[in-house]
């Protein structure tokens, strides 16, 4: 049983670059929509997106559509889903509903329709459940998806260690292919925290797959092909002789980025060192020959307000100013006052975009 399409889910802001993203991972026929990007191919788009999909945080299959207008319409089209071609005989389902603009207008009760379904079906559902079957009902219109990747997309099995409020790696990922970055040219993180940019970026320049240290949720499906999965698994990356740089005044936060770095396959291409903003310089050496892009996510005052944080913004722009001529920036933020005290040449800010309930844009500039 194909799904009738396949939705890669990001953070909303962000579709325009997983549409990009999607079209050169080998899913057919991608097209953004709120929330991410829909695509065909199966079961096939299934292994390739959670595989290779950066920018997503989730690969939803979609399993069955109908037109509904009542509890009797949708318990009769829920039982004639072939649910034994879906799920796994022996998972116990995790069901998810939400209603909008429909004359169904009680999530609970349609979640409860759903689990009452797969349970007729001869499988367990509990609010705990391994495996996430979801229902979505909008202007009388039900989807099913299956949830294809169990853990979010973003834990790729390398990044044990993290410091405060810790960029997601499916966002970083975002942020660089907004900033025009193709893994061409070096990468500076002069905030690095746990390493997030330079590691993601260094990645992105190997060939990396991202999904390639973990598991998934298809993997338990009954549609699961081992042999096409091993096939693509095996597939080899080009590797990078760009070296990737990181600097933090927290030693604690260098020892993160490097081991993990070191457990993303990219220990060779990273080099960290402790260092406050005032004192970074243009990397040397053969990757510093050619100017590269510098991004980075500083703090942004939350609680303890923003002014505290000027002098900070300031001086990471004289820097610039100073001894990155040729050089792009890119910097996550929130609060415009900040971003113009660095007091760059700005082009217009991003989209915003949810950055753990932060609203943040990215802004760019060339020196």
């Amino acid at each position: 049983m194909q799904p009738l399409s396949v939705f890669l889910a990001c953070a909303p802001g962000q579709e325009p670059q997983l549409l990009d993203e999607a079209r050169g991972i080998g899913v057919p026929g991608p097209r953004a929509v709120p929330g991410g990007v829909e695509c065909d191919g199966g079961w096939e788009a299934v292994r390739r997106a959670n595989l290779r999909a950066r920018i997503a945080n989730r690969v939803l299959a979609r399993v069955a559509r109908f037109r509904v207008t009542g509890f009797p319409a949708l318990e009769a089209a829920l039982r004639e889903v072939d649910w034994a071609a879906l799920l796994p005989a022996d998972a116990i389902m995790r069901v998810d509903a939400s209603v909008a603009k429909s004359r169904l207008a009680h999530g609970g009760a349609v979640a409860g329709r759903l689990a009452d379904a797969v349970e007729r079906a001869g499988f367990a559902a509990a609010r705990d459940g391994s495996v996430r079957l979801m229902a979505r009902v909008d202007r009388d219109v039900c989807t099913i998806s299956l949830d294809t990747s169990g853990e979010l997309l973003h834990r790729r099995g390398h990044k044990r260690e993290v410091n405060r409020a810790p960029m997601r790696e499916t966002l970083a990922a975002g942020f660089l292919r907004a900033a025009g970055y193709a893994g061409d040219v070096t990468v500076l993180d002069p905030m690095c925290g746990s390493g997030t940019f330079p590691i993601e970026a260094a990645e992105i320049a190997a060939g990396f797959r991202p999904g390639r240290a973990r598991g998934f949720a298809f993997e338990a499906l009954p549609s699961h092909d081992p042999d096409r999965w091993a096939a693509l698994l095996a597939e080899k990356a080009p590797g990078t002789d760009l070296i990737f740089h990181g600097s933090d005044r927290d030693a604690g936060a260098v020892r993160m980025s490097g081991g993990n770095a070191a457990r993303a396959g990219v220990g060779e291409a990273c080099r960290f060192a402790t260092a406050s903003v005032s004192d970074v310089v243009p990397p040397d050496g053969e990757s510093g020959a050619v100017p590269g892009l510098v991004i980075l996510n500083p703090p942004y005052g939350g609680r303890v307000g923003t002014g505290s944080l000027r002098p900070l913004y300031a001086t990471f722009g004289r820097v610039m100013r100073e001894r990155f001529a040729g050089w792009r920036v890119a910097m996550v933020a929130t609060d415009e006052r900040l971003v113009r005290a660095a007091d760059l040449p700005w082009q217009a800010p991003g989209p915003v975009v949810d950055h753990g309930g932060i609203k943040v844009r990215l802004w760019q500039a060339a020196l």
